[in-house]
């Protein structure tokens, strides 16, 4: 079995938020499938290759009301950016479908203690620097 291994776009955007957000709660933070996704296709499951494509963000960053505005600017930066594949907070998701609006998410888990997001496969290799004003970015 091939170990697994996390996205090198993943673990970029997880370092600027820790960086960002040092004393931030970490309890719902996650990249490795649990059980129950072990059993569907989820992008927290490795590949054949071992790459694992998505990561949770524990919502609470010091104020509930900033996740909601980082999952916003993660939104419009993935329009021009290319590594990230869709965003799921709060009862939305945000994807390439219909031109990266927020539409709502009918998954069984609305995403309400952790922000979902996962990469595209061509950031399995590529670390670069985020551009998100919230976290460092231009």
């Amino acid at each position: 079995m091939i170990k697994p291994r996390l996205s090198k776009a993943a673990i970029q955007f997880r370092n600027q938020v820790d960086d960002t957000y040092p004393d931030r709660s970490t309890i719902s933070d996650g990249w490795i499938g649990d059980a129950k996704h072990a059993a569907r296709k989820s992008d927290h499951n490795p590949d054949d290759q071992g790459w694992v494509r998505a990561i949770d963000v524990t919502a609470n960053l010091g104020d509930p009301e900033i996740m909601s505005y980082l999952a916003d600017q993660v939104r419009r930066l993935a329009r021009k950016d290319g590594r990230i594949s869709y965003i799921i907070y709060n009862g939305r998701i945000a994807s390439p479908i219909m031109g990266w609006r927020w539409r709502k998410y009918k998954g069984a888990n609305k995403h309400e203690k952790h922000c979902h997001f996962s990469f595209k496969k061509k950031a399995d290799n590529d670390g670069r620097f985020f551009q998100i004003p919230m976290l460092g970015g231009e």
